[in-house]
């Protein structure tokens, strides 16, 4: 979970994995280490549909989520990081 700055709601604070509750690492509006985040606007045909639920997995807590994949997920070598 991401909390941002009341001034301009923009600057990064705090963020705690929503899995384990683990605080990650966070200065001057930047997170210092791994994370997911999602974000996802439910739609129609869903029950959910017009929620939009958002949370965030720590490094260690996305490895055990993909563990559990009965499909293994792709993975694509990057050699740039932005």
């Amino acid at each position: 979970m991401r909390r941002y700055s009341e001034e301009t709601k923009k600057k990064l604070i705090s963020m705690v994995c929503n899995k384990c509750g683990k605080e990650m690492k966070v200065e001057n509006g930047v997170a210092l280490e791994g994370s997911l985040n999602i974000s996802y606007g439910w739609g129609y045909f869903s029950k959910k549909d017009g929620e939009t639920h958002s949370f965030d997995f720590c490094e260690n807590c996305y490895d055990e989520l993909i563990k559990t994949f009965r499909i293994p997920i792709d993975i694509e070598e990057r050699n740039e990081i932005v």
